[in-house]
């Protein structure tokens, strides 16, 4: 029988704040265990919350960016459950009456299209603190660092029916966030993770099947891979004329497999009832305007200028939008350059694989966006040829000094004096009389491999320096001139 995949997804997102969001402990990733947690976050008898504003705030940042509701009144809830790292037995969290209610976000896919993503609500709660399972053996250790960590969680509607967009949206989602400020989105320290509620049904039907939840996939590639397993475990089950187990699963991504962890709970499992220990959020429209103010310029407002004030194709500002450091440092180099498309160029090509074979982030770059913007003018004056530029690059790499120095020190200024370059024709053409009668007899076919010679034989003799677009216009020319 043929399925469709129906896909809704829920990522929480580590809200970047100083302090957790009901206790003043740090939220730093990596120190030790349990030395960010004070006795709010243990839970201990008589502690208060007190709320952070700035979760409150980085909340509404971003409602406004998908466009979405903002809930003027909300209200924290206590969701009841037992888990070890769960010191208080409850997590505080939002249920009746969420921060962000519904939006839309647009997400851009390979080829160019929006596809639109209904988001439900969006809402601020506490993160749990951490199992550690591979320490103490057989025994499971437990890291409340990051517990009362201020989390956001973002729930669409089910409106996924591939792998590809799912992973399309996480991606489009992780760099508003980072362009927002309100998250560093960092999945492989838990910033970002996501639960992914999948089901299938047959092809051309409106009813939806039973769901599974995978939780806390935390990469893109595993989203990716869980979902294309998991749509081929419950294809295989219905296929055989079995029924679909309501569950919570755990992707394995060594095993590429996901495995059961409990039966899937519903609301009332929870017990939910409004945190009697914290006032209701209540903001009005200056609060919202004033925040709608401070807003930066967004993914999809960058795309576009990018498209109209620096002529870049549509494949261009896919790879440099995303990343907020990337698309700033390309602007860096194609304001000061005065060539934008080559400057995309060089980012997209040398650099992106220097640094990837480096393991290296932009942030880390060790050229900076003046010096790589000092190589690329000099390839558009007509300096640098663009075989000399990659030397050059090599050595900005290794921090030898800017373009200019490099140039001067390695004599690699590209030779553009015309009659320098017709001593080098005439020299060439005079010495090699049995390839310009070859020349002179071929088609054009044969022409255009044989003048691969003459410009192979002055490059050699100008160590690669001629201007590669002179020399062949004057090579041709001086080659018909002997027909």
């Amino acid at each position: 029988m043929s399925w469709e995949i129906v896909m809704g997804l829920e990522v929480h997102l580590q809200l970047a704040t100083q302090s957790k969001i009901f206790s003043g402990s740090a939220t730093q990733f990596g120190a030790a265990p349990n030395q960010q947690a004070d006795a709010v976050d243990l839970g201990m008898p008589g502690m208060l919350p007190v709320l952070n504003e700035e979760a409150v705030r980085h909340a509404v940042k971003f409602g406004l960016g998908i466009g979405a509701r903002i809930g003027k009144r909300s209200v924290f809830d206590r969701k009841n459950y037992f888990y070890p790292d769960l010191p208080k037995g409850y997590q505080v969290s939002q249920f009746f009456s969420p921060i962000v209610c519904e939006g839309v976000f647009d997400v851009p896919l390979e080829d160019g299209s929006l596809y639109p993503i209904r988001i439900t609500r969006a809402h601020l709660e506490e993160d749990a603190g951490k199992s550690v399972h591979d320490i103490f053996g057989h025994e499971t250790g437990i890291d409340l660092n990051r517990a009362g960590t201020p989390l956001l969680e973002i729930v669409t509607e089910p409106d996924f029916r591939s792998a590809e967009q799912a992973v399309a949206y996480l991606k489009a989602l992780h760099s508003l966030v980072t362009y927002l400020g309100i998250s560093d989105g960092n999945m492989a320290e838990g910033s970002m993770r996501c639960d992914i509620n999948i089901s299938l049904r047959e092809k051309g039907s409106d009813e939806l099947g039973t769901r599974t939840e995978i939780k806390n996939v935390n990469s893109f590639r595993f989203v990716e891979r869980a979902i294309h397993y998991e749509y081929e475990r419950q294809a295989d089950i219905l296929d055989g004329g079995g029924c679909i187990t309501q569950e919570t699963r755990l992707y394995d991504a060594e095993q590429n497999t996901t495995r059961s962890m409990r039966s899937k709970e519903v609301a009332n499992d929870y017990r939910y009832f409004p945190e009697p220990d914290l006032l209701p959020i209540v903001i009005d429209d200056s609060y919202i305007d004033t925040v709608r103010q401070n807003l930066p310029e967004l993914p999809a407002a960058k795309r576009a200028r990018f498209l109209a004030e620096y002529g870049l194709t549509e494949y261009d500002t896919n790879l440099l939008v995303p990343n907020h450091a990337i698309a700033d440092y390309f602007e860096a180099v194609a304001e000061s350059s005065g060539a934008p498309k080559l400057a995309a160029n060089w980012i997209l090509g040398d650099l992106s694989a220097a640094l990837n074979r480096s393991e290296l982030s932009i942030e880390a770059n060790p050229i900076s966006a003046e010096l790589l913007a000092g190589l690329v003018s000099r390839i558009n004056d007509g300096t640098l040829s663009s075989k000399l530029a990659k030397q050059v690059f090599e050595a900005l790499w290794n921090e030898e000094g800017d373009t200019d120095e490099i140039i001067a020190a390695r004599g690699l200024k590209q030779v553009s004096d015309s009659g320098a370059l017709e001593y080098m024709v005439d020299d060439v053409i005079a010495n090699n009389p049995d390839q310009v009668a070859q020349y002179i007899a071929a088609d054009d076919a044969k022409r255009k491999k044989l003048s691969g010679f003459f410009v192979g034989q002055i490059m050699k003799a100008s160590k690669g320096q001629a201007n590669p677009q002179m020399l062949n216009e004057l090579l041709l020319k001086k080659l018909e001139d002997q027909s």
